[in-house]
């Protein structure tokens, strides 16, 4: 059994504060028991008015606030995950998710799907990663990164599955608008029931995005959920509930299709 938390929160623009925030949320998710953290995407800073503020605030991995949150994490066996921007090196960013696990990070996922949709054009400022990311082994149970805009896209999730992710994580920042919260919830559950993977998706809220975080089981039953404020929700991830989902529903061996490839 894997005991997953999701720590909701609106991020501001100052990254001192949402690096205490994400470290109050460490220490609670470690006291409730968890054995992963998910935190949401973007979290050095937001800041609405000011579209270059994912270039003024990002840091590399050695930088202030994730110098912080590895010592925060020193001596525990929580894995904590969330998207930051880590500069590039020649004046761009990459959106990376990042686990952290007792003072080391263990894994790096730069976005593969920008979110160049609706009104927002996230390439403006950002460089796409080149590779679907490695599986992570949890408590057990094999953990696969998506972020946020990633959802939408099947083809990476199940690769993932194919792969063999028990569990899909997701951070995201979901943007409020029409119908954006169907789409979210829709999406989300879609990805957990197709891929008979449970999924845990965690919003940012605040004046921008939406929250709404969400873990969903691999049979589409929403397991835990969060609202528009913040949050910090538990859900257990139950190898026997996913062995009885790919029992009855074997949509993974019945397939036709070969494995999608990043193209």
């Amino acid at each position: 059994m894997l005991k997953v938390a999701l720590g909701q929160f609106a991020v501001s623009r100052v990254w001192e504060e949402n690096a205490q925030v994400c470290v109050d949320l460490m220490t609670r998710a470690r006291e409730g028991g968890a054995d992963l953290l998910v935190l949401p995407e973007g979290i050095l800073a937001r800041d609405i008015t000011d579209p270059q503020i994912v270039l003024k605030a990002a840091q590399p991995l050695d930088g202030p606030f994730m110098t912080r949150l590895l010592q925060a994490s020193r001596g525990s066996s929580l894995s904590t995950m969330m998207c930051v921007h880590i500069p590039t090196g020649d004046g761009r960013v990459w959106n990376t998710l990042v686990t952290l696990r007792d003072g080391e990070i263990v894994s790096q996922y730069r976005k593969l799907h920008l979110y160049d949709a609706f009104t927002m054009k996230e390439s403006t400022n950002v460089t796409p990663g080149a590779e679907i990311p490695p599986l992570l082994e949890i408590a057990g149970l094999r953990v696969g990164l998506m972020t946020c805009y990633d959802v939408r896209f099947p083809e990476l999730a199940r690769r993932l599955a194919l792969d063999g992710a028990d569990l899909l994580v997701l951070p995201a920042a979901w943007v409020r608008g029409p119908l954006k919260e169907m789409h979210w919830e829709v999406l989300v559950t879609a990805r957990a029931l197709e891929n008979t993977c449970y999924v845990a998706a965690t919003g940012e809220c605040g004046e921008r995005n939406i929250g709404c975080s969400m873990v969903v089981d691999p049979l589409g039953v929403v397991t835990a959920r969060a609202g528009e404020a913040p949050a910090l929700v538990f859900a257990d991830i139950d190898p026997e509930r996913l062995a009885h989902a790919r029992k009855v529903l074997p949509v993974l061996a019945n397939r036709r299709f070969a494995p999608p490839e990043l193209a």
